[in-house]
């Protein structure tokens, strides 16, 4: 009997309401009413939340010491004020005036809305709908090759080593699905292979089954690539003629953008006409000839053609045994903490390689990411002759992603429009060539000669899988005369993998963290406690993270990672040039955690999420920064200056929307240049300024994180290089709630009770 109102009304038990920004105060009224024919006590009332962000004006001041009696007909009120954009719930406790009678509640969820302008720009496009995963039959289905894209074709790196197709045996697939566990589903086949397979998973790597432990990894992963990708798959598309090339057709692919799903140039797509039902099917490879935001332009076969579709004693020490080469045969070992120059001290060993043993030097320089090896190229060129320097492009790479003053020195062809790999023989000119190590393997392919590379370096070792390593080793680099030398941090993200299976065996392990790991030249001598300098260096100076000026922040990464060996050696000026900003919580201290309490949100067919409300806090600090340059000690900025970390693209994707559509904002002429990107595209890199979009603001999401390795809970390797970033000034804007539920983020992140709403 009774009956509880509320101004705004509420609608299944939720009071939803708007704000025009998030701090504003907005004032809820509750009315309760008996409508029943007895007597209630009103006992108790409450909200359940951990953050106040809300006062209760209550003049009868109920409590079940006091309850309110309310006779039939009899009607309180109560008024709540509300501050930002935090959810809360209302708790209502009655118990009927009755013997033995048991006390009820009611609840009432409230949920706010702050919708300004940049909010309603940035809001979802459309609901949320996810892909239907379809289960297919192998069938025997009728081919029609497409046609690839040009420069794809034309190569002057002639092919003279043929590459064999290792495809997977059909019952690995069925034994990856059982998660090699026997089932009675398993075939007489794969049942008769598990113990094999297991046998070769669970032994030690040696080096008589070092090849075919890989091979077998190698395969799961394929497998697990091939699972995910069916789940992009689309039905009853429509293609439509490209209008600037009438032999492509485009495909709308909702999510390419993200890569979700990853298409490069050069990659296929199967279609068959949407009416063909009868087995077997048509089915015709369209090759990408371009991507964009989202959509893709395919070359199909005419026919059945449908038209619609950077001086310290570590690293001097480094260089001198790498030029040396001490280590040989065994490969050489820099790692470090974030900032500690270890992509400076490969660039100044590689230029000593050069000067000393030039003519008989040839270098290869590698690195898992496109990024990573453009800023190994842009180092070198300050010290090397540029006609000496080649950076090579694999023929997939989008030439608007290649920073302009590389393209003159890299084999971007324009008459072909596209990325050429030339002949060897103009390739082994060059001194220095920078690749990314999946890409190397062309130089193999292409005939460069067994040994030609001196020297091999790899940067960002730690990220890569270790056949991925191995790529740029195998076939180029001389057994006992070669020189490796890897750089990286363990402790910083490692390989990007999807299967778990071959994550549970040992793909998701770099062959630096393995070596350091498992073989005792790159361990610490028992006696001395350091490391043996022929064979690895550790750098301990950080030369960048602002919290180097601030011991008990610095004690956060220290600790957790490193041992307590980080030392203090970053510029002063930098590190303090914003000390004193205005707009710091606490003086002194360029750190600040905005507690944001936003809404994790998806659009259309894009399973990556997004936080209007954290872009809001960003734009505002973004506008702060500009409006602040030049005055009162504050120094003036570029826009390249600043970083902004999201672990999600679709979040990355709405701040540069909101980057663009900021009319003040853009008063920063170079307003491109501010990057937003993934915690991976910003290691090995750094910035004055770093914001970190933590985006999370539902524990619902957080399993789904973990089982798909994204966003930054339960990941200390993506938390350690995203914090590590800053020179400066580090804003981190997240919900206080989900990110101290994580035992390392609650290192960094403040206790949320007691805290004033919104501001951490």
């Amino acid at each position: 009997g009774i009956e509880i109102t509320s101004e705004p009304e509420a609608t299944r038990g939720k009071v939803q309401f708007s704000v025009g920004r998030l701090k504003e105060l907005f004032v809820i009224n509750f009315h309760i009413l008996n409508k029943g024919p007895n007597c209630i006590h009103f006992t108790y009332y409450t909200a359940l939340h951990r953050i106040r962000c809300f006062t209760l004006i209550d003049e009868r001041r109920v409590t079940r010491a006091c309850p309110l009696f309310l006779c039939p007909g009899e009607r309180t009120d109560y008024r709540l004020n509300h501050y930002g954009h935090f959810p809360a719930t209302m708790y209502f406790e009655f118990c009927p005036d009755l013997p033995g009678s048991k006390p009820f509640c009611i609840v009432r969820e409230m949920e706010a809305a702050a919708r300004t302008q940049l909010g309603v720009e940035l809001g979802p496009v459309a609901p949320y709908r996810p892909y239907q995963v379809v289960t297919y039959k192998p069938v025997s289905n009728v081919i029609v090759e497409g046609v690839p894209p040009e420069s794809s074709v034309v190569q002057h790196l002639k092919m003279t080593v043929k590459l064999g197709d290792y495809k997977y045996p059909p019952y690995l697939k069925e034994l990856a699905k059982q998660r090699l566990e026997d089932s009675n589903y398993l075939s007489p086949t794969a049942r008769q292979k598990l113990a094999a397979v297991k046998s070769l998973l669970n032994c030690p790597l040696k080096m008589k089954n070092y090849a075919h432990r890989f091979h077998l990894l190698l395969h799961l992963e394929e497998i697990q690539m091939e699972v995910d990708i069916r789940k992009y798959d689309l039905h009853d598309q429509t293609m439509t003629q490209d209008q600037g090339n009438k032999k492509l057709l485009v495909l709308r692919v909702p999510g390419v953008a993200e890569n979700r799903p990853s298409v490069l140039r050069g990659d296929c797509l199967r279609v068959s006409r949407s009416e063909d039902k009868v087995q077997p099917i048509t089915v015709y490879t369209g090759y990408v000839h371009k991507v964009e935001l989202d959509s893709v332009k395919l070359g199909f076969a005419k026919r059945m053609f449908n038209r619609q579709l950077e001086s310290n004693p570590e690293q001097h020490a480094a260089i001198q045994r790498i030029v040396a080469g001490s280590s040989k045969p065994a490969p050489y070992i820099v790692f470090g903490p974030p900032g500690t120059g270890k992509t400076i001290t490969l660039v100044e060993a590689m230029n000593q390689v050069f000067s000393l043993a030039e003519p008989s030097a040839n270098i290869l320089a590698c690195a898992p990411s496109n990024s990573a090896c453009d800023l190994l190229c842009e180092r070198l060129m300050v010290h090397m002759d540029p006609l000496r320097l080649f950076r090579l492009y694999a023929s997939s790479r989008d030439p608007r992603t290649v920073p302009k003053h590389l393209l003159k020195h890299c084999n971007w062809d324009e008459s072909q429009d596209g990325f050429v790999f030339p002949d060897k023989e103009i390739l082994m000119k060059y001194k220095v060539i920078v690749t990314t190590m999946v890409t190397a393997g062309r130089l193999v392919s292409g005939g460069i000669p067994h040994g030609h590379f001196s020297h091999v370096f790899v940067d960002e070792g730690g990220q890569a899988m270790e056949p991925e390593c191995i790529i740029a080793v195998a076939g180029l680099l001389h057994p006992e005369r070669g020189q490796l030398v890897l750089a990286g941090d363990p402790q910083q993200l490692g390989p990007i993998l999807r299967s778990p299976l071959a994550l549970e065996y040992g793909l998701g392990l770099s062959l630096l963290e393995r070596l350091m790991r498992t073989n005792p030249l790159y361990h610490k001598s028992s006696d001395s406690g350091h490391f043996d300098s022929r064979f690895v260096s550790k750098l301990l100076r950080n030369y960048r993270c602002i919290f180097v000026s601030h011991p008990a922040i610095l004690k956060i990464p220290n600790e957790l990672f490193y041992e307590n060996e980080l030392q203090v050696f970053a510029d002063q000026w930098e590190r303090e040039a914003y000390c004193n900003w205005e707009f710091l919580p606490k003086k002194g201290f360029p750190v600040i955690f905005h507690g944001v309490m936003g809404k994790d949100e998806r659009e259309a067919n894009s399973p990556s999420f997004f936080n209007v409300s954290e872009i809001e806090v960003l734009v505002d600090y973004l506008t702060k920064l500009m409006q602040t340059q030049g005055k009162k000690g504050i120094p003036k900025l570029a826009a390249k200056d600043i970083g902004i970390i999201a672990p999600y693209r679709k979040q990355a994707e709405k701040i540069q929307k909101a980057l663009k559509s900021v009319s003040a904002l853009n008063r920063w002429n170079d307003v491109k240049e501010l990057k937003v990107g993934s915690v991976e595209e910003f290691q090995g890199q750094e910035r004055k300024i770093i914001m970190i979009s933590a985006v999370r603001s539902s524990s619902s999401y957080v399993k789904m994180d973990q089982d798909f390795n994204i966003g930054f809970l339960s990941n200390e390797k993506r938390f350690n290089v995203a914090i590590t970033r800053a020179k400066s000034l580090l804003i981190v804007v997240g919900n206080p709630v989900i990110l101290n539920k994580d035992p390392t983020w609650e290192n960094l992140c403040p206790q949320p009770v007691n805290l004033p709403p919104l501001h951490c």
